[in-house]
């Protein structure tokens, strides 16, 4: 057990903390990892202290660390640049021009869908557009927990799907996958749900008409956008991707006068300076994992987990059971998922799960419980924007809920395609 315990003193000071000052934000994430990196360093036997931190070090620098790091400032530099050039707000106007008079609820979930695969991230789609949302309650006499609910809904479908989200990101890199093969495992999983959650908002906002003064729309700011998506989608290489469309938005928004080379690349930069959080604390679990590893605690978890698996179907189950209880505690589904992706591959390795589908798991089930939680990311920073109770948002989280019930019947079917 001692072996395990840096894990259990990095969740315990990081859910005890937060509990305590009332805030789960309160407590930097990257001061709960550096503690229990320190206390992994410390209890690590067998070793001198140079080994420890070489081991740590070596856990730290891996190739799939290195890697997602590379992504990680590659999708920085894309969302900032892309952000400010007009992108997002073009986005938004072509998707509420697109919305039929009488299916808004339904178009603003579907708008929701479409910006978060193209950004990437749930966080950016919930504050792009959280503030419409409320505008549109506003001037059609609706429930704004509601509206602001089927935004947040919808930006979960992006964070799971998108080629660029941190999630898939690091899903797919911890289990030895390509995205491509993700995101076909991944839509059998939400297209369904997806559909089931449009047609829950369709029925529920027949009766609401849409505003009719919507921004004219600038086509040609989605077109980095549109590009990631449907290159991507062709399985090309990530970095490439990205590379590509960085270049996109340099061209489009010098063109367009949104920016010259010195504010764009100064966009680049504030993007990737943004992801510093998310790259530090990619490589302290790298490292602290590694050391756990070292002394057998991995080993010991997947002992534990495993001692009533006997087949594909319940290491599928563990995996999801396993991310969705770290992601309670840390509030971040891309932290449960580093934290968990090298115990998640094991477990797959070991009951012949294939990596495409512990993915697919992983992602699934930590976007489903991150889009549940009052005290995440998301629902703070919709129920901040639309000044609503948390709490009464997500009784309205369709979505989020059913894709939850989704990836459990996912898990559970027999056998493993």
């Amino acid at each position: 057990m001692l072996n395990l315990s840096p894990l259990i003193v990095f969740v315990v000071l990081y859910l005890a903390t937060s509990i305590v000052a009332g805030d789960f934000y309160k407590l930097p994430i990257t001061v709960a990892f550096m503690l229990s990196s320190i206390y992994a360093i410390a209890i690590s036997r067998g070793m001198s202290l140079e080994k420890r931190i070489e081991a740590f070090s070596r856990g730290a620098g891996q190739k799939n660390i290195m890697l997602m790091i590379w992504i990680f400032v590659l999708a920085g530099a894309f969302a900032k640049s892309a952000k400010d050039m007009g992108c997002i707000d073009a986005t938004v106007n072509l998707t509420l021009y697109a919305l039929p008079a009488n299916m808004l609820l339904a178009g603003l979930f579907l708008a929701a869908c479409f910006i978060s695969l193209s950004v990437g991230t749930s966080v950016g789609t919930i504050a792009a557009l959280t503030p419409i949302a409320v505008g549109i309650a506003h001037s059609t006499g609706s429930d704004v927990a509601l509206l602001t609910a089927i935004v947040v809904g919808g930006s979960f479908f992006g964070d799971n799907m998108s080629f660029i989200s941190d999630t898939t990101v690091v899903a797919t890199q911890t289990q030895g996958c390509k995205m491509s093969d993700k995101f076909k495992a991944n839509i059998r999983i939400v297209a369904p749900i997806a559909f089931i959650t449009f047609i829950i908002y369709m029925v529920m906002g027949r009766n609401i008409s849409i505003p009719q003064e919507i921004p004219e729309v600038e086509l040609l700011k989605i077109v980095p956008y549109l590009f990631v998506l449907v290159i991507a989608l062709y399985g090309i290489n990530v970095l490439m991707v990205l590379s590509i469309g960085i270049l996109l938005t340099g061209i489009i928004g010098i063109a367009s006068g949104n920016y010259d080379f010195i504010a764009w690349f100064s966009s680049m930069g504030d993007g990737i300076v943004a992801m510093g959080e998310l790259i530090i604390v990619t490589m302290m679990a790298g490292g602290l994992l590694e050391l756990i590893k070292e002394n057998g605690g991995i080993v010991f978890i997947i002992n534990k987990i495993t001692r009533l698996v006997n087949g594909r179907r319940g290491a599928e189950l563990s995996i999801g059971i396993l991310v969705s209880l770290v992601n309670v505690c840390t509030a971040n589904n891309t932290v449960a998922i580093i934290t968990v992706g090298g115990i998640a591959k094991d477990i797959a390795e070991r009951f012949g799960v294939k990596p495409k589908r512990a993915a697919s798991i992983l992602d699934t089930f930590s976007c489903a419980t991150q889009g549940l939680l009052p005290y995440g990311a998301q629902i703070l920073i919709a129920s901040g924007l639309a000044a609503v109770n948390p709490i009464n948002i997500i009784e309205y989280l369709y979505y989020p809920i059913l894709l939850g019930i989704g990836a459990l019947i996912y898990t559970l079917k027999s056998g493993s395609k």
